[in-house]
């Protein structure tokens, strides 16, 4: 089961995944990940960003990732929130959990989902820094680290 979201609203982080488990004895492991605003970034202090997307274009490539991981191992569900508009450091915005009868299935699913969802998801972030506003352009390390998952 894929479970896939895109809101602007926070989530609770033990509710989601309570409900991802629920009432399934064969689930043996939950990883979870949760990714948040920082205040530092590239060098520069950064006092707040804004998460844009393609509505529906974007569900669909998220689905997409779930999906790709689902077929690699054995998984029984998977869950990704991510949150677009206006974010504070310290605030949450992604949450990717998986359940898994194993731990290293689940673990190895949801990095995964992160390292696909960095490259391959339509979100265009932009930072509020002392300097003025700046759009993230898209890092080497994060092509690096999904370019280990196609040598599989």
């Amino acid at each position: 089961m894929n479970n896939v979201r895109v809101q602007t609203g926070d989530f609770d982080l033990g509710l989601e995944v309570a409900r991802l488990r629920e009432g399934d004895a064969r689930v043996g492991a939950v990883v979870a990940f949760v990714g948040t605003v920082r205040d530092l970034n590239d060098g520069a202090q950064v006092a707040a960003m804004e998460l844009e997307h393609y509505p529906g274009m974007t569900e669909k490539a998220l689905d997409d990732i779930a999906a790709q991981a689902a077929a690699r191992w054995p998984l029984f569900a998977t869950l990704v929130i991510h949150r677009v508009g206006p974010l504070l450091p310290l605030d949450q915005i992604v949450l990717v959990a998986v359940t898994a009868a194993h731990r290293g299935d689940a673990f190895a699913a949801c990095e995964f989902i992160m390292d696909y969802l960095k490259t391959e998801a339509p979100f265009w972030k932009k930072e509020d820094t002392p300097d003025g506003a700046r759009w993230v352009d898209a890092r080497v390390t994060d092509d690096t680290a999904r370019a280990r998952w196609q040598a599989r």
